[in-house]
């Protein structure tokens, strides 16, 4: 699905989106951006690369980061309803990960969760990702993206 079917799609509901991210750093965002009349559903973003802010910013449970690390499928999916609550929004984004080029908090390069919320919505994604760094964060962007997509067609 691309990004301007997503943006479609979220504009013919009449919703709005908010984005978290950490490994994409942003790129969920950027490409986003690049859709023309995005900000009419896109109300915001977050990039919250450090683990404090995960939980200081987009509440994600303080306790699950310090037990397992960010690097989880629960941390992404906080992640988005907590951007979507945060930021005002229908739906939400989270992206969290290991985007290398090695390991991080126990995680091998390459481990990789996307979410996507909306009402009464909410889906993961967990993969397995190879390749150099910005392969990677450029498939979890897609990922993360694609999921939002089925997330507002069963909307």
């Amino acid at each position: 699905m691309t990004v301007e079917r997503v943006v479609a799609g979220l504009l013919g509901r009449g919703a709005t989106l908010a984005v978290a991210e950490s490994l994409t750093g942003g790129q969920v965002s950027a490409t986003l951006v690049t859709v023309p009349g995005v900000s009419a559903v896109l109300r915001g973003a977050v990039v919250a690369y450090a683990t404090d802010l995960k939980a200081e910013l987009l509440d994600v449970d303080a306790d699950l980061l310090a037990a397992h690390g960010p690097v989880r499928p629960e941390v992404a999916l906080q992640m988005a309803r907590g951007a979507a609550r945060r930021l005002g929004a229908t739906h939400g984004i989270g992206t969290t990960g290991v985007a290398g080029p090695g390991p991080a908090d126990g995680r091998p390069a390459g481990t990789v969760y996307v979410a996507a919320c909306g009402p009464g919505t909410a889906r993961v994604r967990g993969l397995a990702l190879a390749g150099p760094r910005a392969a990677v964060r450029a498939a979890a962007t897609g990922a993360a993206l694609a999921l939002l997509g089925s997330v507002v067609d069963d909307g």
